[in-house]
């Protein structure tokens, strides 16, 4: 057969799309919605990887944190940055101070101009916040005038908090990050980190399992109005047309409406694409200009759906034999054959077994087998689904009039109710294989902190220690909070310069070392050793009473000449450490704040340690408003008995987001396929009102038709589910465990999504199962 044959048969099957009549623009409609809503999330799906390439571009190029043990020095390109991040309730607020030491001192991205003292420009949605009712106490946080907004090239999403504030009393200090000078924005030594091989895996996987039910859809959507269009076909037969001459043409009003579901699928897109700046979605917002697709997969994903229409209505005509006297549909089919089915599952298994007990230690994954042995494992639920269907609804026996109507539609045409739940079924396989996997290694990307959180709610870094007083005064009086500890801390060597031996030394009044130690008696002035586990011989030397020590002792020859000495007093004590001791590994000297040398307050660290009474609302809001009150600079964290990876949290967070798309989009797809049933059965659902059915008797039928297919789709769907994730798991070289709340959420939302969709296909049931509905023309 040559390809001008091919042509104009699949001309002539777009050309009946397109001019028959009502009933094919009806059909043709009906798919190019389906294929335009699989086809949208396709293209976003494509546009994602720009999505972290942009977002990750953005944060470099404003980067403005450097450590190191010299300043640079001061000139006419050089601008002075405090951090001065803060939170509100769940939201990071991102905040720089800026003083400019020149004329040519660079700008941050976004920002046009530098903010004077008193006065910040702002991102749009911090702008916002601070001007609602809600942000009420945020802006007795930042008391500047807002004299203009950041540019979208500052930012990172259109709902980001961020602001630069104008500032006078910034001093940079050498090995402190508070307060830098710099000559330029943007990180230019930054070295790209080794990948991780588990995240890579791990992200293979979700990007298959978030794609693989899209292209379910997508298979599906070509199919609707199937039998209609095969009994046109019919008529063809009766002018000469052979068998492979009407496929031919079927497959050509598939195409038809792939091509418009193309052109709908780019609208939503661009409509998606426009909307996507105004929505925030677990705390992660984007920009427009993000949602940009490469152009080789956009080219992929307009030849591939126009392909694969073809292609699957070529593959479904094979077993329908349209003749010139009608359809041969309703005779009873061969059964469906099951070993050809389960070696999809299978074929996926081989190519993920040689991986098992990879884990992180031998390389990275062979990207191509994870890609292909995941994908395979999903389309094996789809290929299994309406095997399993067929078998069961064939021995379903009597019951209700609903049920009997409900399973002899089921065993006349069990392929089409099995399609209507693939979508569903593979997303929910490929959600428990995903909540197993990221479930099982969750604890290799959480690290225990050390931290109390029944000790301190709170812990407030301050950025000098000249706000130590008004902390250790203001916070214990602060709304919200039962107690607050001021501690500070740093190291005293045995020499002025590189020193060999140095010990850390605590000071804090008798309540705040009580907090740390047990302290036989203690008034201001005292001093106490603390001997910890793992201190040499010369560490121990260095705590006895007569020792002569420095504060302060430095590192570098340029930053040398400020170090403070100091005699251990005589009548230092050794004290023994709290179990539950207020920080962690407490060691070293424990001094009071008279018994410090002059000066040595100003090399130290001081924090101060609040414990909140959860009862009061906003209670942290206060902490943190106190903090700014006593120093801009302060930086306030909550403590947490573990902490999480990033780049873990920031994966479990696209696929929550990719979750919620997928549903949404598959919920969509389900119901205008419901329609679509619904509407070819128009006149049979007539014909039985007309004789006197009960509407409430074939709108339970219409429900166990929905029922009894997803029932079996969730239950093959959660076997092969806990299958991939098992495999998953040992190729993580993580012991095997099932979270079955987990799954039973997963199997749930996927049966929740159904039930919406029948509940919203009711109302137009009821319009159908009208007498008028056996009007013809």
């Amino acid at each position: 057969m040559n390809l001008r044959q091919w042509s104009r048969d699949l001309g002539m099957g777009v050309r009946f799309a397109v001019t028959g009549g009502r009933e094919g623009w009806v059909r043709m409609v009906l798919t190019a919605v389906g294929v335009g809503l699989g086809v949208t999330l396709l293209l976003l799906t494509t546009a994602l990887p720009n999505v972290l390439t942009a977002r990750h571009q953005r944060e470099e190029a404003r980067t403005d944190l450097t450590y190191s043990e010299k300043v640079p020095p001061k000139g006419e390109n050089t601008v002075l940055v405090g951090l001065g991040d803060t939170k509100w309730h769940d939201k990071e607020v991102r905040g720089r101070f800026l003083k400019p030491e020149g004329p040519r001192a660079p700008l941050p991205p976004g920002v046009d101009r530098f903010p004077a003292p008193g006065e910040m420009v702002v991102s749009p949605a911090l702008k916002k916040l601070l001007t609602s009712g809600e942000g009420r106490l945020l802006r007795e946080r930042l008391p500047e005038r807002v004299t203009g907004t950041i540019g979208e090239p500052g930012l990172i999403g259109s709902h980001e908090l961020a602001f630069y504030a104008g500032a006078d009393h910034l001093e940079p200090k050498p090995g402190s990050a508070r307060v830098v000078r710099l000559t330029a924005f943007g990180d230019r030594r930054a070295t790209p980190e080794r990948a991780d091989p588990v995240l890579i895996m791990m992200t293979l996987v979700v990007f298959v399992a978030l794609l693989t039910p899209v292209a379910v859809f997508i298979a599906a959507a070509v199919r609707f109005g199937g039998e209609r269009r095969d009994r046109r076909l019919a008529a063809l037969r009766l002018v000469g047309s052979d068998r492979r001459m009407t496929r031919r043409i079927a497959a050509g009003e598939a195409l038809a409406g792939a091509l418009l579901g193309l052109a709908v699928g780019t609208v939503f897109f661009l409509i998606g694409r426009q909307a996507a700046g105004s929505v925030e979605v677990l705390g992660v917002s984007i920009f427009p200009s993000y949602l940009d697709p490469s152009l080789a997969l956009v080219v992929l994903v307009a030849v591939a759906v126009p392909a694969a229409a073809v292609a699957v209505t070529l593959f479904a005509m094979r077993g329908v034999a349209v003749e010139p006297l009608g359809v041969v549909r309703t005779a009873k089919p061969a059964r469906r054959r099951l070993w050809w089915r389960l070696l999809l599952p299978a074929a996926g298994l081989a190519m993920l077994l040689p991986m098992v007990g990879n884990g992180r230690s031998h390389g990275d994954f062979n990207e191509y087998l994870v890609v292909g042995g995941v994908l395979l494992l999903l389309v094996g639920v789809s290929a299994l689904l309406p095997w399993l269907v067929e078998a069961v609804v064939a021995r379903l026996g009597s019951g209700p009039v609903s049920w009997q109507l409900a399973v002899r539609r089921l065993q006349l045409s069990s392929g089409t109710a099995a399609r209507m739940v693939n979508g569903i079924a593979v997303a929910v396989a490929g959600a428990i294989a995903l909540q197993m996997l990221f479930t099982g290694v969750q604890d290799q990307y959480t690290k225990d902190t050390g931290q109390d959180p029944e000790r301190a709610s709170v812990q407030v870094d301050l950025s000098d220690g000249s706000a130590l007083p008004a902390a250790a005064r203001e916070f214990p009086r602060t709304k919200g909070v039962r107690a607050a500890v001021a501690i500070s801390s740093g190291s005293m060597g045995d020499r002025r310069y590189d020193p060999g031996t140095t010990v850390s030394v605590t000071v804090g009044d008798c309540a705040a070392l009580r907090e740390l130690a047990r302290l036989p008696s203690c008034r201001d002035g005292d001093v106490f050793a603390v001997p910890g586990a793992y201190e040499s011989a010369d560490e121990l030397a260095l705590m006895r009473p007569g020792r002569h020590g420095f504060f302060d002792a430095t590192y570098s020859e340029g930053v040398r000449g400020r170090e403070i000495p100091w005699t251990v007093p005589a009548g230092t004590r050794r004290v023994t450490v709290r179990k539950d001791a207020l920080q962690s590994n407490v060691s070293g000297l424990m001094v009071t704040p008279s018994a410090l040398p002059s000066g040595a307050a100003s090399t130290l660290y001081h924090q101060v340690y609040v414990r909140l009474d959860m009862s009061v609302p906003e209670a942290d809001q206060y902490v943190r408003n106190t903090a700014a009150r006593v120093d801009r600079l302060a930086s306030v964290w909550h403590w947490a008995a573990t902490t999480e990876s990033r780049k873990y949290t920031s994966l479990r967070t696209g696929l929550f987001v990719g979750a919620v798309c997928v549903l949404v989009l598959i919920g969509a797809s389900l119901l205008v396929s419901q329609l679509e049933q619904l509407r070819e059965r128009r006149k049979l659902l007539s014909s039985l009102v007309a004789f006197g059915t009960r509407r409430r008797t074939l709108g339970l039928s219409v429900l166990w038709q929905t029922a009894v297919p997803v029932s079996l789709g969730l239950l093959l769907a959660s076997s092969v589910g806990l299958a991939l994730g098992s495999v998953l798991l040992k190729m993580t070289d993580t012991a095997v465990s099932v979270d079955w709340a987990s799954v039973l959420s997963m199997a749930g939302a996927g049966a929740g999504v159904v039930l919406v969709v029948t509940l919203l296909s009711l109302p137009p049931l009821l319009r159908m199962m009208r007498p008028e509905g056996l009007r013809t023309e």
